[in-house]
Formats: structure tokens, C-alpha cells, sequence
């Protein structure tokens, strides 16, 4: 007689040895992490591997080719409307699902048309403008402001900085694993380091607050929390810029203090451009455009200039000399001449 727990004839016997399948999205992120690719675009993948899978009803994405990534591609330009440069990280998400997680690499995916990037050139405040929106600005966001003004830096550069970085005797900044993953060293202004070692002064009771309270070490970059486990919790790796309040760490998950976030300038600096009533689309990263034409504007080396914004290619910083007083060429207007 069979026992009452003998399984039914076509019943699946569970399997406790073998292991769970992995995610699509979850593969995703851990070649991102293992690429050393950085939190923002692994974020911006996921969104695009999960809105293209979604657009084409849940379907894996080996079972789809040309035609569904075209008409995804189509969908966004037509449908969403999305930029070109929109258009083109989607693309890129696409293709590093196929190439690095999927290991797929077929012919079709190199004859996908890529949108056409338009040039725009670049909103630039005047420096009695640059002066008004600064003055519309008070505390941390006043502060942050005259820092990203005063040395190029981009706005995840300068809330990313830890103390080791800033060195007043020399009068520079360390700006680390900026955009393509390259340190370099910028200026640091002589008026704005009594600022900065004031506001050092504040992120140093902040830091006295969380190892009294045992709060857990800020994130550190690659394996360094493995290699230096106590560097976490030091003085020298703390933020410039800390948060006022604690939050969960995207990658592990641990509930330490982070960096100011990037929204809290963004929305101070649209109240400050409507206050001094500058009449220009002025975002955090005008303060950059404004920094490197004031530089070409004063005369120096557009080599140098590249420099201090971290940019690979010298074409990139050319496109500052199109926003000169003086015209591209340095050519005067014959209407000036009358």
C-alpha cells in the first residue's frame, strides 16, 4: 500500500541542491559592478533592459531580435519623444544586455542607425549674472555653488568629494574617479577656502555624531572597505558635502550617511535663477559652461582648460570658444565697423 506521503505519479520532486536561476536585471547589475561601471548607469540600464523587455510583452530577450529593438527604438522617438542623447543611452542599454550578459554578438547589432547627436552650443552666464545667482543663495547650496563655479567641477564630482581630497597648502582639489573613471587636480580658489574649511569644520562634528553613535563607515570605492576595513569610519574618507540625515545604501543595502543629494542644489538653483530674474534655461551645470568661457574668456590655453574639466577630447572643450565675446574666430562683425 503506498504511504500517504509517496508524491502523486507526474508530481516534480522539489530539488533543494540546485540553485535559484538568476534574474535577468539581477545579471545585469552584477556585470555592471563587475565592469566597475558607475551607480548612475546602472541605474539608467536597468531602466532601459526593463522598459525594453516590458514594451515587447515580457518576452526574454533571446527570443528577440533586430526587429523588436528597432521597434523599441522606433517606439521612443515617435511615441515618447525622447532627445537624441535619451535615444542613445537606451541603444547602449540594449546592446550591453546582448553583448555583456547574454554574450550575444551578431552582425545586426552593428547596422543599427544611432540618432544623429544635435550640437548645441552650451548656456553661458555673464559674470554679473554668475554674481546674482550666487547671492540668491545662502547656506550649503550657496556654498556648493561658488565651488562648482570656481573650479569647473560637475555637480556628482563636487558632492563625492572626501576630505583627503582637499589640500589647502597647496591650493588644490583632487576630483577622483571623475567621468570615464579619471582622477585629476583642479584649482582650489583662495577665497572660497575659508568657506571650505568651514564647512570641513561642520562635516567634522557630523562625523564625531556617527562614531558616537557607532553609525556605520561611509561607501567606499571598489574593494578598499575590504582592504582598509577601519578607513570607512575615518576622519580623512568622510564627505565634504554629508547628508544631514542617514539613508540605505544603494549597492550593500547598509544604512550609513551618504553625500548631500544632487536634488537639493537643482531645486535651489531654479529658485535663485527666478529671484534674480536671469532670463536664460540656467542649470547646475551652466556654473561649468560659465567656468570654462570666463577661463577662454581671460585667455588662457584651451589645453589647459580641458585639463581642469577632465575632458578626453580637446574637440569637446572647443565648443566653449563658440559662446566667446569675440566670435568663434575672433572675427568682427563689419556692422561694428560702421
Amino acid at each position: 500500500m503506498n504511504s500517504i506521503y509517496t508524491a502523486p505519479k507526474h508530481a516534480a520532486i522539489p530539488s533543494f541542491d540546485q540553485p535559484r536561476p538568476v534574474k535577468l536585471l539581477d545579471q545585469v547589475r552584477e556585470r555592471i559592478r563587475y565592469k566597475h561601471y558607475s551607480i548612475r548607469t546602472e541605474q539608467a540600464y536597468v531602466y532601459w533592459i526593463r522598459l525594453f523587455v516590458r514594451h515587447n510583452g515580457l518576452r526574454h530577450p533571446r527570443d528577440m531580435g533586430v526587429p523588436e529593438v528597432e521597434g523599441f527604438l522606433r517606439w521612443l522617438a515617435s511615441e515618447r519623444a525622447v532627445a537624441p542623447s535619451t535615444h542613445a543611452q537606451a541603444l547602449s542599454a540594449v546592446l550591453f544586455l546582448y553583448r555583456e550578459v547574454l554574450g550575444i554578438d551578431l552582425p545586426w547589432m552593428n547596422e543599427i542607425g544611432r540618432p544623429k547627436q544635435r550640437e548645441r552650443v552650451p548656456v553661458v552666464l555673464s559674470r554679473a549674472e554668475v554674481s546674482r545667482l550666487l547671492a540668491a543663495l545662502d547656506g550649503a547650496e550657496h556654498d556648493l555653488a561658488q565651488l562648482l563655479y570656481g573650479t569647473g567641477m560637475r555637480l556628482m564630482e563636487a558632492l563625492r568629494l572626501r576630505v583627503k581630497d582637499v589640500d589647502f597648502d597647496r591650493n588644490e582639489i583632487t576630483v577622483r574617479e571623475g567621468k570615464g573613471g579619471k582622477d585629476r587636480r583642479v584649482m582650489l580658489p583662495v577665497v572660497l577656502a575659508p568657506t571650505l574649511a568651514r564647512r570641513l569644520e561642520l562635516a567634522r562634528g557630523v562625523w564625531k555624531q556617527d562614531r558616537l553613535a557607532q553609525v556605520p563607515g561611509v561607501s567606499m570605492p571598489d574593494a578598499l572597505a575590504r582592504k582598509y576595513p577601519r578607513a570607512a569610519e575615518s576622519w580623512p574618507w568622510f564627505w565634504v558635502w554629508p547628508s544631514d540625515r542617514l539613508s540605505t545604501d544603494p549597492v550593500s543595502g547598509i544604512v550609513r550617511r551618504h553625500h548631500l543629494y544632487e536634488q537639493r542644489l537643482q531645486r535651489a538653483v531654479r529658485r535663485a535663477v527666478q529671484v534674480s530674474q536671469i532670463n536664460k534655461p540656467v542649470t547646475v551645470h551652466t556654473l561649468r559652461h560659465s567656468f570654462a568661457t570666463h577661463l577662454l574668456e581671460r585667455g588662457y590655453d584651451i589645453r589647459t582648460v580641458q585639463e581642469l574639466l577632465g575632458h578626453s577630447d580637446v574637440s569637446t572643450t572647443m565648443i566653449y570658444t563658440h559662446v566667446l565675446n569675440r566670435g568663434g574666430h575672433g572675427v568682427v562683425s563689419p556692422l561694428d565697423s560702421l
